[in-house]
């Protein structure tokens, strides 16, 4: 990976990109320094560091690199969009009309699908950030002003924070490299991870070596999992057009073991952490929401372990559903004049590969658990517990890295440079 970055230096072109990506990061851990106005970020960040882990701000705030705990301008970072772009998403599949727009409207259906998931951003946005400025004067008591006007500075300062995080990951995927918003949310991730690595020298010799074999193996984990697919032979048949012979050739088509990526794991930590922030919200210390929090939801415990296993299977086959249809696929097979060797084309076809979806999506769902649940077992050891290794941010910081060095890779084929892969 490193030599593929010096590569891409050495090009005038790519370095100017590499260049804007490096600005736009700087512009973005920039904004973590503001603050917004009429907040006690002191005691704020106190209350977020005796904070129960497994509440949902303080999910989100180990993903958006810190700024739920300091009340930044950039506090709800990338996730108003993130939260939209999910939504658009699974619309498609209920909206006929999103759909067609989709697959069937071209660059056109694309612009107006942005434009929408945009406007859908600046609703969740308002939302999210209106309730953030309700935790902020009834749980943590931290506001210095509680008039009108002061709530409404407030909510359009995060909203105003978020729109613009969403516009810098969009000029870095078109000026720069690779996917834009995943570069903010790797960056946010590495933030927060380097304050981790601090915590790792005040433990015991033996603990420090076995965090590190344990992240070494995680990490070798993901990418061998990440690049693993199975691939199942496709061939065409021979087709004589006019003194031409088309087809006869043999290809394959790749599928993913981790088809549904790290989304899964963020549907259940979230529906994981509603008890505790409904909780902490109430900020009652008996009835139903607080016995939940601290029996079967409490982060560690074997029901929470158990339950969050269970929803991450739900959700793998769930989003894999979405996004692979093997009827579609074994149609559009059909009119090109491709067969897998041993199925008929059709229905044949079809049940055949919705049978290895099943078994592939099956894998990646145990890879999946094992990265989510290793952390909440560790934590269960004192002396590992504290540093709390994060199986989700690791799967996603592997992820886009990897999806950064591909991007990379393919500006170098396209000037035909011979050196990236030596």
């Amino acid at each position: 990976m490193i030599e593929t970055v010096k590569n891409a230096w050495k090009i005038p072109e790519l370095r100017k990109k590499l260049t804007f990506v490096l600005f736009a990061i700087i512009i973005y851990r920039l904004g973590f320094a503001i603050y917004v106005p009429f907040v006690d970020t002191v005691t704020l960040a106190n209350q977020f560091a005796s904070m129960n882990s497994g509440n949902l701000l303080g999910y989100f705030n180990t993903l958006s690199g810190g700024g739920f705990a300091t009340a930044s301008i950039f506090a709800m970072s990338i996730y108003p969009y993130i939260n939209s772009s999910i939504i658009i998403q699974l619309l498609q599949v209920a909206i006929p009309a999103l759909e067609r727009l989709a697959k069937e409207g071209g660059e056109e259906g694309k612009k107006k699908l942005q434009r929408i998931t945009r406007c859908t951003t600046l609703v969740l946005a308002a939302i999210m950030a209106y309730g953030y400025y309700l935790t902020l004067r009834n749980v943590y008591n931290v506001l210095t002003r509680t008039d009108l006007w002061s709530g409404i500075v407030i909510v359009l300062t995060m909203v105003a924070g978020s729109m613009f995080v969403m516009w810098l990951g969009d000029q870095i995927t078109e000026k720069g490299i690779g996917n834009g918003i995943s570069v903010i949310l790797l960056v946010g991730i590495v933030s927060q991870g380097l304050q981790a690595v601090t915590t790792v020298f005040s433990l015991a010799w033996w603990a420090i070596l076995v965090i590190v074999a344990i992240c070494l193996g995680i990490i070798a984990f993901i990418v061998y999992i990440t690049e693993a697919e199975r691939r199942i032979p496709v061939q065409y048949a021979k087709r004589v057009v006019g003194r031409k012979q088309y087809g006869g050739q043999s290809t394959h088509l790749p599928m993913k073991v981790n088809m549904s990526g790290v989304m899964p794991v963020i549907f259940a930590s979230t529906i994981c952490g509603v008890p505790a922030t409904i909780a902490g919200f109430s900020g009652k210390t008996e009835g139903f929401w607080y016995n939940m929090n601290n029996g079967w939801f409490k982060p560690g415990a074997v029901a929470y372990i158990i339950i969050y296993v269970l929803l991450i299977f739900a959700f793998a086959y769930f989003y894999s559903t979405i996004q692979f249809n093997p009827i579609e696929v074994a149609n559009n097979m059909k009119k090109n004049g491709g067969f897998i060797p041993g199925f008929r084309p059709g229905k044949p076809t079809s049940d055949f590969i919705a049978k290895v979806l099943s078994k592939i999506t099956m894998m990646g769902a145990i890879f999946l658990a094992i990265i989510a649940a290793l952390p909440l077992v560790l934590s269960n050891i004192p002396s590992l517990g504290a540093l709390g290794i994060g199986g989700t941010t690791t799967l996603i910081m592997v992820s886009v890295s990897l999806e950064t060095v591909r991007a990379i890779e393919g500006e170098l084929m396209m000037r035909h440079y011979k050196g990236f892969l030596e």
